[in-house]
């Protein structure tokens, strides 16, 4: 974060940040980000800015400089399955941000809501610290006597006492002020669930202890992740405040309620956007944190099942050849030398392998199969309901002559056997062979199923003009 700040570029590096993520835009596509920052140093530099006189701005276009933010910790380049390749803001680069933003805005004061603040935090922590029964009831007490005055007194008619604008606004700065570290701190708390993930991963991947040992630890630390960082437990205690939809309800109701009151038009624009947007940064911060909790625990497991050490031992031993032969070959290199590509990996000079297993009992033939009862035959010819009896059908044109003649009155006149109607279409594709003209009637024809159900076709008509191509047939 302070190498960010101090840096000579840091006032052009911090105000793209700031257009790029938003409260409502946390994540950036790749190519979305390139394009503004391109559209941002094409301006700032057609305006003048880069020059001696002016702010200095980074050498390079926009992927280069994503590339060396990427590279100094203050974007986090990630993949999710719904949107691509997006840009997010690190730990870092939230902290930057937000420290920019008290600069750059209102100065925090010691007012009175401040000091309350400050006052009450101390007393909650001595109380937890060294809790003492006797002052405790004595204070409730106290608090229940003035609260139980204060409740007389308005029921009897009394006033609430107003409060001036000059001390809400006082007490909104504070909230601000309180709200303004939830992101970097979320941010903080996701990045050490990723580095404990990459930490435990990398320790099974070494494999210096027994598998079940291995196994025990880590599959304990993916179901208890936000136990073993000092982030997480700090999150976790803060999420059983934070983490009831109820709470977040009530939270946004309260801010709404705040923002329809007159003293809220002395806050500038953006300290009134930070204020409506409180609710939703904490809720967007715990679904970030409960998001990389999922998805460490997730890699852990699947590691732990498909951890092979032989295999994992291999597979470095082949990265340190690799790199061991590059290293021979890079200095005798010359430029634009040509490199033969490998087609393959090589394999083991093996002499002999085994073809063939001994088996004590020789092979069995199949069982026979087993014969037919005459009385298990069907009485019904299945063919019937095939596709067109071809046979039958040349046969009986054949009955019919040579010459021309109507499809359709050949049909109908044929026996209930060839009546089908596939065999309509049969028909059909046989006088289409011989040869056939289409007519511009449309005739009906009658067909009869196998089960001596009947149907009734529709067809344009159809004369056949010659027999010879069915004889051929």
């Amino acid at each position: 974060m302070l190498d960010l700040l101090h840096q000579t570029y840091a006032p052009f590096v911090v105000t793209m940040l700031a257009s790029l993520f938003t409260a409502d835009r946390p994540a950036v596509a790749v190519a979305d980000a390139h394009a503004e920052i391109s559209a941002a140093l094409i301006q700032l530099r057609a305006a003048g800015y880069g020059d001696d006189s002016v702010l200095p701005l980074p050498v390079g276009n926009a992927r280069d400089l994503c590339r060396q933010w990427v590279n100094a910790g203050w974007l986090i380049r990630q993949v999710l399955d719904d949107q691509g390749e997006m840009y997010r803001l690190s730990a870092h680069g939230v902290g930057a941000l937000e420290v920019a933003g008290r600069v750059g805005g209102s100065r925090a004061r010691v007012s009175e809501s401040r000091v309350r603040t400050l006052i009450e935090a101390v007393g909650r922590l001595s109380n937890d610290a060294d809790p003492d029964v006797a002052a405790l009831v004595a204070r409730l007490r106290m608090e229940i006597e003035e609260r139980e005055r204060e409740l007389r007194r308005l029921e009897s008619g009394g006033d609430i006492e107003p409060v001036e604008d000059e001390r809400l606004v006082e007490e909104a700065e504070n909230v601000l002020h309180l709200a303004r570290e939830l992101p970097a701190d979320f941010a903080r708390v996701a990045e050490s669930i990723k580095a404990m993930q990459r930490d435990v991963v990398a320790d099974l991947r070494q494999d210096v202890r027994p598998t079940g040992e291995v196994l025990r630890e880590y599959l304990e630390r993916g179901q208890q992740i936000m136990e073993t960082t000092p982030e997480g437990r700090a999150f976790a205690g803060a999420l059983r405040l934070i983490g009831d939809p109820e709470q977040i309800d009530d939270l946004s109701s309260r801010l709404r309620t705040v923002m329809r009151h007159r003293f809220t038009g002395q806050l500038s624009e953006a300290q009134r956007r930070d204020f409506t947007d409180i609710a939703r940064r904490i809720e967007r911060g715990v679904k970030e944190v409960l998001a990389a909790q999922r998805q460490a625990s997730h890699v852990i497991t699947t590691q732990v099942r498909n951890h092979d050490p032989m295999r994992d031992r291999e597979v470095d031993e082949l990265l340190r050849d690799v790199m061991t032969g590059f290293q021979r070959w890079m200095p005798s290199s010359r430029r634009g030398e040509p490199i033969e590509p490998l087609r393959h990996l090589p394999t083991a000079a093996i002499e002999h392998l085994r073809r063939s297993l001994t088996d004590p009992q020789p092979p069995q033939p199949p069982a026979p199969l087993a014969q037919w009862a005459e009385e298990a035959i069907p009485d019904t010819d299945t063919r019937a309901w095939g596709g067109p009896n071809y046979a039958a059908l040349e046969d009986f044109l054949a009955q019919l002559g040579d010459g021309s003649g109507d499809i359709a009155a050949a049909f109908g006149a044929a026996p209930e056997e060839i009546r089908r109607p596939v065999d309509l279409l049969g028909l059909l594709e046989l006088a289409h062979r011989a040869g056939m003209t289409e007519t511009e009637d449309v005739v009906i024809v009658d067909t009869v199923r196998p089960d001596l159900t009947r149907r009734r076709f529709a067809l344009g008509g159809v004369v056949r003009t010659t027999t010879e191509g069915i004889e051929d047939e």
